[in-house]
């Protein structure tokens, strides 16, 4: 025979069982959407190298000054698209040639996967006097390389000064423009372009006359950022 006072009691204990129940399941929903969202936002976090030289590798600079890290400091302001991140990889090394960018540049894609990828390699190979035909096999062979590697490459073309000859200067210049439209890659035609061309280039750059002083390094963001923008 039934108890009917224990049917109330038993009553309001399943509708507490109830209750409890979906709390739980709202909890396991919302840390769900929380993992979720936290996975998106590593997602949305992407890396961009910089493959260089000194002109890259903030050479005669105090840490900070150089493009590359006020590149760092304007992607890190910008509004992109998707709430998306960048994280700048600056392997840029002092007197890199495109030969020892070529040869660093498997295992940095190996580890880093960029999104984006800007190479700054050419003008020691210039300086140092090096066949210019295998600086363009060089370059081709990095731009190849990061495409397949799935990244978008950007190529920052380099010039000589005029005491290389009118001849040399012309075909030199010309590797940066010649790759980059070989494998329809973005390209910003001179990096030192804004003051290296002024009549008073000499008070932009170091005393060696090669390596621009601070107050040049913005104006080569100036010129390779309207470029990038659009890979990002």
């Amino acid at each position: 025979m039934k108890d009917r006072k224990a049917e109330p009691v038993a009553q309001a204990a399943r509708r507490a069982a109830l209750r409890m129940a979906l709390h739980c399941s709202v909890c396991i929903a919302g840390s769900g959407l929380a993992g979720l969202a936290s996975a998106q936002t590593k997602t949305d976090e992407r890396t961009l190298v910089v493959l260089g030289d000194s002109l890259s590798a903030e050479y005669g600079l105090s840490r900070g000054q150089g493009w590359v890290a006020l590149l760092e400091q304007r992607l890190a302001e910008q509004k992109l698209p998707q709430g998306r991140r960048y994280r700048v990889i600056n392997a840029s090394i002092s007197g890199d040639t495109t030969a020892g960018g070529r040869a660093r540049l498997a295992t940095l894609l190996k580890l880093h996967r960029p999104a984006v990828l800007i190479i700054e390699l050419g003008g020691n190979d210039a300086l140092r006097g090096l066949p210019l035909a295998n600086s363009r096999e060089n370059l081709l062979a990095m731009v190849r390389a990061g495409k397949a590697a799935g990244a978008k490459v950007q190529l920052l073309g380099m010039q000589v000064p005029p005491n290389y000859g009118a001849s040399y200067g012309r075909e030199f210049a010309g590797l940066f423009s010649e790759v980059a439209k070989a494998e329809k890659v973005a390209l910003t035609p001179f990096l030192l372009a804004g003051f290296a061309e002024r009549p008073d280039a000499q008070d932009w750059f170091q005393a060696d006359r090669i390596h621009p002083l601070a107050k040049a390094h913005p104006l080569m963001l100036d010129q390779v950022w309207p470029v990038l923008k659009p890979l990002l």
